[in-house]
């Protein structure tokens, strides 16, 4: 019988998206489509960070039973350092976690409209996540991951990717 395993709901304050792949889902590594988003947390909100290593050590204590009675050493997730290990001055400054799911996120406005418009939600943008964090014990590997569950755009960014718009690539 499988062990049930506890999971931690929290929504961050603000940060910046990347790899937005809210509105369709994008293959992953191993085949399966995923929605998905790279969450950029300002080192500086340390409000999100702690609510964050939170929800990551309550997760964690709460699950030992999913890894057989202890929590592993050796265990994957929790927050990264887009400083150490990003080449990319979009990371810099801040902490990141991937954010994933098998189901298409809520993706609302500032006043909680829906957003139907693809192009109003990019890489880039500002907004709030709404995330849940759970463990995993997958063919040897033990960790625990992000749950993507709804997205808030705040405000625009500038577009990772350098894409313009065609309005302002032909205007006089």
């Amino acid at each position: 019988m499988a062990t049930k395993s506890l999971k931690t709901k929290f929504v961050t304050g603000k940060v910046r998206f990347s790899y937005a792949n809210v509105f369709a889902p994008a293959e992953t590594p191993n085949g399966t489509l995923k929605y998905s988003v790279s969450i950029l947390i300002p080192k500086s909100d340390t409000d999100t960070v702690n609510r964050f290593k939170k929800a990551f050590e309550d997760t964690k204590t709460a699950n030992a039973a999913v890894w057989g009675g202890s929590v592993p050493k050796l265990l994957k997730g929790g927050l990264r350092d887009g400083d150490a290990e990003k080449d990319d001055p979009a990371y810099a400054g801040h902490y990141f976690i991937n954010a994933s799911s098998n189901e298409k996120p809520g993706i609302v406005d500032a006043d909680l409209n829906p957003i139907i418009d693809t192009s109003e939600f990019y890489s880039g943008c500002y907004g709030r996540a709404a995330i849940t964090v759970y463990p995993y014990d997958t063919s040897g590997s033990k960790g625990i991951a992000a749950g993507l569950n709804n997205v808030q755009k705040l405000e625009d960014g500038e577009k990772f990717g350098g894409s313009t718009t065609a309005a302002a690539d032909f205007a006089v």
